[in-house]
């Protein structure tokens, strides 16, 4: 693996995408999903990936974590192709598509069926997650008895209950009120932060993104590429009104062509460093 520079230290390349690109045929026509996309995530590091939809956010996300296999170009994990799902990757949807008629510890559970674990260990590490997810009093619930906000942090759990070296999260909080978001999304950033996990995040929230990302991959559609992948600085941002929170997600609409902010095409030269792209 390849040692990487970063704006707080040194780390470990562990996920490289190489001229990534997916096609479909719609209606006899070629479509363009995806197309020459390159990145290289290092080893505990939080990337979020926002653009319009059909930029190809979610496909490459399916792709990564090893369910799609017929796109083009490379997608390795210490240096090894990606050739299928595996342990290693687990992803959480903006549905927490739990099954209604097993109990909470029973879909987290479901989740190490495969594992290979003894049932003691199995039981211990659904316990465990249950418990940094604040749901333990809930283990004997059914779906149907959760908030939308307790259903989420389930699925949460359940991604992480397998120790997946990534976690990839396809607009998980999506599809909550705006307070509830608020609040997971500092539940996110601390369960990532406990578990050490490498985080891939599809967001249409650049707020949210600003608020979670060490990096953020600002994406274009038709078809779906990279425009600029920009350094997020997390030593600098405290809170959603300091003046770093608000250039770097100032310069995030600006890419995404918002009206009202404006795309800068080259960083000036006196603008500070740890806001440079990458």
């Amino acid at each position: 693996m390849t040692a990487l520079a970063n704006p707080v230290t040194f780390r470990l390349a562990a996920l490289e995408l190489e001229s990534v690109g997916r096609a479909f045929d719609v209606a006899g026509t070629k479509f363009d999903a995806l197309r020459d996309v390159s990145l290289t995530v290092c080893e505990g590091e939080f990337i979020a990936f926002v653009g319009a939809s059909g930029c190809g956010k979610s496909t490459l996300l399916k792709a990564i974590v090893g369910l799609d296999r017929g796109f083009e170009g490379s997608i390795r994990i210490d240096g090894k192709p990606v050739d299928g799902p595996n342990l290693d990757r687990s992803i959480v949807f903006q549905e927490h598509r739990l099954l209604p008629w097993l109990t909470v510890e029973a879909n987290v559970g479901a989740a190490l069926r495969r594992s290979g674990l003894p049932s003691s260990e199995r039981k211990q590490r659904v316990a465990e997650q249950l418990d940094l997810v604040g749901l333990s009093s809930f283990a004997k619930a059914y779906p149907a008895q959760l908030s939308g906000g307790m259903a989420q942090r389930v699925a949460i759990a359940r991604a992480l209950v397998t120790r997946p070296r990534f976690l990839l999260l396809d607009e998980p909080l999506g599809a909550l009120d705006a307070l509830t978001r608020l609040r997971l999304q500092g539940e996110l950033a601390r369960l990532i932060r406990h578990e050490g996990t490498t985080a891939l995040l599809v967001t249409h929230d650049v707020d949210e993104a600003v608020t979670l990302a060490d990096r953020i991959v600002v994406m274009k559609p038709h078809p779906g590429r990279v425009a600029r992948i920009l350094d997020v600085p997390r030593h600098a941002i405290r809170d959603r009104s300091s003046p770093a929170f608000l250039r770097a997600r100032d310069e995030v609409l600006g890419l995404l062509g918002v009206p009202g902010f404006v795309e800068e095409p080259d960083a000036p030269r006196d603008r500070p460093a740890e806001l440079q792209t990458a």
